[in-house]
């Protein structure tokens, strides 16, 4: 059977959908003057052996999807499941390519891959309809489920219905957009510029001013201006630059170049990107004091305590690496949330002089310098045999290096009282032996007397 007989069965009984000029009365009247006698299925051309036959329905354009709408111009395919659905419609899509454009074979191609997908859509559970992950611009996108809870869309500024609505989040920097604005972000993930670039801006407020922005927002570059016309013009006071109300929610946090320059912790208006940063940066250990503004330490009485438990654990730390007891109880995981404690004591996070300014830091590090020193001096008995005994007055207990009335030699790391190591000597009696040992071994010989 031709291709065009079968065409004009298709035809009968359902509408076109590439035909706009008759609606679907129009087309009822138009079939029927046509095709008078075309109501039995004796005036039919009778199909050869082998041919599939056509089961029309008396519906005009039947959604329903009988398998029959399954069948391509040339053979036959019925679809069962899902993974034959899929195979379909990429077949159709392929034969779509290869007809020329605009034909009446390709204009049935398409009607056909329409309704492989509605049928791959009924098919499909519902649950299936939107991806659990979508990664967009660095964003990992994670669906999530209903909550009674409202919350904002970054994107359109409106709410989120949680019962209603679909919404996603982003996994790395919790930007949060419903599921129809989830195509329409432009603003790439900001846990991204923390990995690549983890550092601060250190200068306080750095305005360019707007002419230097050219009049728009600096994350969106809609127009803005200081009247409010078109969009008003809002200053983050982290990077200087002006957002328009879209972009900058005048959301609150600690500047960073204001903690470390002026030791002040008022928080300001910040843009939403630039909250996001500073929230993601927080617990990074990025500030380096000693080199920002050594002064600071002369006026803030916490930061020296801080250091100097912070010096007392990097000198237990060998102590407990060399002990199968403190292995075994896993006491430098108390610091776990500041891991770079017993890495080096130079180094500071936002957090960590939040934290100090309150008094919550200083209250925990003196409990962790309690806990680790009881170790070493009350419980274990290996890191006890680590002691020293002070080589100049040879008398008193113990001594160990993060003891308050000790001083340790930076060369040999050899530990004395303080008094008797100022009092005496400058030098250390330890490295000053070793110096003496090394000259006797390396003096040469004197001349041979004769007898």
């Amino acid at each position: 059977m031709e291709y065009d007989e079968k065409l004009a069965r298709f035809r009968q009984a359902h509408l076109n959908p590439f035909n706009k000029e008759l609606g679907p009365r129009q087309h009822e009247q138009r079939a029927s003057k046509e095709a008078p006698e075309v109501t039995s299925e004796e005036a039919l051309p009778e199909l050869p052996p082998g041919e599939p036959e056509f089961c029309c329905t008396e519906r005009v354009m039947d959604l329903g999807l009988s398998e029959d709408h399954f069948s391509r111009p040339v053979g036959l395919f019925l679809a069962s499941d899902i993974e034959q659905l899929r195979q379909a419609i990429e077949e159709c899509k392929q034969t779509i390519l290869e007809l020329p454009e605009q034909s009446e074979k390709q204009k049935d191609a398409v009607v056909r891959l329409i309704h492989l997908r509605l049928k791959l859509q009924e098919l499909k559970d519902p649950n299936e309809d939107e991806p659990n992950i979508r990664v967009l611009l660095e964003h990992r996108f994670y669906k999530e489920k209903g909550k009674s809870v409202k919350q904002t869309c970054d994107k359109c500024n409106t709410i989120i219905w949680g019962l209603l609505q679909t919404w996603y989040t982003c996994t790395g920097c919790y930007y949060r957009c419903h599921s129809k604005c989830l195509n329409l972000i432009s603003k790439p993930c900001v846990r991204s510029k923390v990995s690549h670039q983890a550092e601060y801006e250190l200068n306080i407020c750095p305005e360019t001013g707007l002419d230097s922005q050219d009049y728009r927002c600096a994350e969106c570059r809609a127009p803005i201006s200081l009247r409010g016309v078109p969009s008003e013009a809002r200053q983050c006071d982290y990077t200087g630059q002006y957002y328009c109300t879209h972009c900058h929610w005048n959301d609150l946090a600690v500047i960073p170049a204001r903690v470390v320059h002026n030791w002040d912790f008022e928080p300001r208006k910040v843009s939403r990107c630039s909250m996001r940063y500073l929230a993601l940066m927080a617990s990074r250990p990025v500030l380096r004091l000693r080199e920002i503004n050594p002064l600071l330490f002369n006026y803030v009485e916490e930061l020296v305590e801080i250091r100097k438990l912070r010096q007392d654990i990097l000198l237990m730390k060998p102590y407990f690496i060399t002990c199968r007891e403190a292995m075994e109880a896993r006491l430098l995981l108390q610091l776990q949330d500041r891991q770079h404690f017993v890495e080096n004591d130079e180094m500071y996070s936002v957090q960590d002089l939040l934290d100090a300014h309150t008094g919550r830091l200083s209250c925990s590090l003196t409990e962790t310098h309690t806990l680790f020193a009881k170790h070493i001096k009350l419980d274990c008995e290996r890191c006890q045999a680590k002691g020293f005994v002070c080589e100049l007055c040879r008398e008193g207990d113990v001594l160990f290096p993060f003891d308050s009335h000790t001083s340790v030699c930076t060369d040999c790391s050899a530990v004395f009282h303080r008094d008797c190591y100022y009092d005496n000597s400058t030098t250390c009696p330890k490295c000053a032996r070793l110096t003496l040992r090394k000259q006797s071994l390396f003096q040469e010989p004197g001349p041979e007397v004769d007898a």
